[in-house]
């Protein structure tokens, strides 16, 4: 009945606070063993190492990643984080243009029409094949007559 008076507003507090700083602890524990299996450039004996010395001793595992590798941690997640978006954005450009892109063998018979018509000469006509067979489509493809772009 007189529960209240058995656990102060002080103790509500204070266990709130630790149960918070569980949780934080818990994620961050995850973070790094995420980041410990992320890293490329660590060998498969340092991952374990590590991935042994945070389970085993867990705030001093964590303590230590955190002092030696935590720059690279905020590295190789905004390097994660650029990649997605670099590869979200090419799936919406994809979706975006109907997913069908000419290929080489349809510009090729596009530039044999146009030099069969007289549009283009010889000259430019290599010239665009050229193109086409390197597969060079990072930039955009100038009209191949001159003075025209």
């Amino acid at each position: 009945m007189y529960l209240a008076y058995d656990y102060p507003l002080l103790n509500v507090f204070w266990t709130m606070l630790w149960f918070f700083l569980w949780v934080l602890w818990i994620i961050l524990l995850f973070r790094i063993i995420t980041d410990i299996f992320r890293d490329k450039d660590m060998s498969g004996w340092a991952k374990a190492g590590w991935l042994v010395l945070t389970i085993l001793l867990p705030f001093l595992g964590v303590l230590v990643y955190v002092i030696a590798r935590g720059k690279d941690m905020g590295r190789r997640e905004i390097a994660q984080a650029r990649a997605q978006q670099r590869d979200f954005d090419a799936y919406v450009r994809e979706a975006a243009s109907g997913g069908t892109r000419p290929s080489s063998v349809d510009e090729l018979a596009r530039l044999s029409e146009l030099r069969s018509r007289g549009d283009i000469t010889a000259e430019e006509f290599d010239r665009a094949k050229a193109l086409v067979l390197t597969d060079d489509r990072t930039a955009p493809s100038p009209d191949p007559r001159p003075g025209r772009s």
